[in-house]
């Protein structure tokens, strides 16, 4: 078996004699990375006027890092341009923020064609790729142009739009032909999975087969469902070790006996905040036996604050909070604690392990993996309850937590008030369910699923793939070559026409 390598767009190497930093990515390719060694490729973080145009490595253990820095215009350009600013809106069905601008499309192709040719002389014949996320859709189409023949996966961490949605951005079925560059294609939920199979059939004009897979021209792609998932046995003795810790416990002397709602995100206009903050208006409105009885802290780190969209959003989340607490406060009490900063995840886990109520209301999310940590960190004897979006992708194994629409503020203030009066036993019953199944599918499961698919096609378990059972898409044909193309075609006519933007950026 041959090395795993990582591509993301960002690559935090530790320092040396550091583990990996705990959570996201890292926390989940952990065990793959333990069991056979590796590679870890990206984007260093460093933006500078002129940057060197050399791979930087580290060793840490048995995973060789590799990253590379960007020039300001590529910075300007494939992340805050392209990727950010029209990817990541239509990725989350807010085409009133997309923006578009066939420059920043042209650096996002441009970017990803760098991050190939860096990466492919580090390449051993018989690795496996594993490529992620929205920023780097086009590096397998890229590496095919370049003449990669390894086996190529991609995950898609972020919600996936159907056609109807995902069209409206120009270029839109450059980025989705892409993707027929990888051999295995993953998303979050079942539901992001019918997104993307409506839009390879709509958008590539191509028949999606039983099963989900698409067949041209001598590669298979499959398209699957891998929902992520936590360390949960491993969180739940993180939250029971910090709600002793002196951060944990002044945040509860300062409650003086109230309840804790807690929010806790990035900054982003996808979290729902000022939803979530009318919502908590809504509560003290209709349901004012909770005033003074109840807090609410909204963490939201500050993110992308050179995009005009979320200086706006931060100074309406501001005068939400301070409008909610000039209308309800007392001398003693103050409803709503908003911190615009990061938390340290070991703080945040003895912080939701005290809450009474954890509001978690995306208003569109790949997973959420809040909701999940949440849960993991209660007290099973004592737990809170968990107040979910129905369209965080988390919602699709969460059934126990009180689902809501977002958009709905007396919705969501009906939603508050079951949580702040469930009777214990009905706690602990949604409760026990949710981290039974939290703890049947771990993080380091998700990942060797998803491995397993891609190395072992033909022998790996289908359990992910609820594809074959969704109905086959047969849309009208775009081209007449997509309509009369052959499995049996040569390699090269794959990448001529999966990689259309590099051959024809030669030409």
């Amino acid at each position: 078996m041959g090395r795993l390598v990582i591509v993301s767009n960002r690559v935090g190497v530790p320092k040396r004699g550091d583990a990996p930093t705990a959570g996201g990515l890292a926390v989940a390719l952990k065990d793959a990375f333990s069991n056979r060694g590796g590679l870890w490729f990206g984007w260093s973080g460093t933006v500078s006027a002129d940057p060197p145009d050399v791979v930087k490595h580290a060793r840490r253990g048995n995973v060789d890092y590799a990253v590379i820095d960007l020039s300001q215009e590529a910075y300007e350009g494939f992340y805050a341009g392209h990727a950010n600013a029209a990817l990541w809106p239509v990725f989350h069905f807010r085409l009133g923020l997309l923006s578009y601008d066939r420059d920043h499309a042209e650096c996002y192709r441009a970017a990803n064609r760098r991050y190939a040719e860096k990466l492919l002389p580090l390449l051993r014949p018989d690795d496996t790729i594993w490529v992620h996320d929205y920023q780097l859709i086009p590096l397998g189409a890229e590496l095919r142009a370049m003449g990669s023949r390894h086996r190529i996966g991609f995950f898609h961490h972020i919600p996936f739009p159907p056609w109807a949605v995902f069209s409206a951005m120009p270029g839109a079925e450059e980025v989705i032909r892409a993707l027929l560059a990888y051999d295995l294609v993953g998303v979050q939920t079942h539901r992001d999975l019918t997104g993307l199979l409506d839009c390879m059939a709509q958008g590539t004009g191509m028949k999606v087969r039983a099963g989900g897979e698409i067949r041209f021209r001598g590669r298979r792609t499959r398209f699957r469902a891998f929902p992520i998932a936590i360390a949960t046995d491993e969180f739940a003795e993180l939250a029971a070790r910090n709600v002793t810790q002196p951060a944990t416990q002044r945040l509860q002397a300062s409650l003086a006996g109230r309840d804790l709602i807690i929010g806790a995100e990035r900054l982003d206009y996808t979290k729902g905040l000022p939803e979530r903050l009318r919502a908590f208006g809504a509560l003290l409105e209709r349901f004012p036996e909770h005033s003074s009885h109840v807090t609410y802290l909204q963490v939201a780190a500050r993110s992308r604050e050179d995009v005009e969209s979320y200086k706006d959003l931060k100074r309406e989340i501001e005068h939400l909070a301070g409008r909610i607490n000039g209308d309800y406060s007392d001398a003693d009490w103050t409803p709503v604690r908003y911190v615009g900063r990061a938390v340290p995840r070991d703080t945040l886990a003895g912080f939701y392990r005290i809450a009474k109520v954890g509001l978690v209301t995306p208003l569109r999310d790949g997973m959420n993996l809040v909701a999940k940590e949440y849960v993991a960190a209660q007290d099973p004897e004592d737990p809170g309850v968990l107040v979910l979006s129905r369209f965080a992708g988390a919602a699709e194994g969460m059934p126990e937590a009180l689902l809501v629409n977002p958009l709905d503020a007396y919705g969501m203030a009906e939603a508050l008030n079951a949580a702040l009066t469930m009777p214990l036993e009905e706690r602990r019953e949604r409760h026990a369910a949710m981290f039974r199944r939290l703890q049947a599918h771990s993080v380091s499961g998700w990942a060797k699923s998803f491995l397993d698919a891609l190395e072992r096609p033909d022998t790996s378990d289908t359990t992910h793939s609820r594809a074959a059972a969704l109905s086959v898409f047969q849309p009208r044909l775009l081209s007449r070559s997509a309509a009369t193309s052959s499995d049996s075609a040569s390699e090269e006519s794959v990448v001529s026409h999966v990689a259309g933007w590099s051959t024809a950026r030669a030409s």
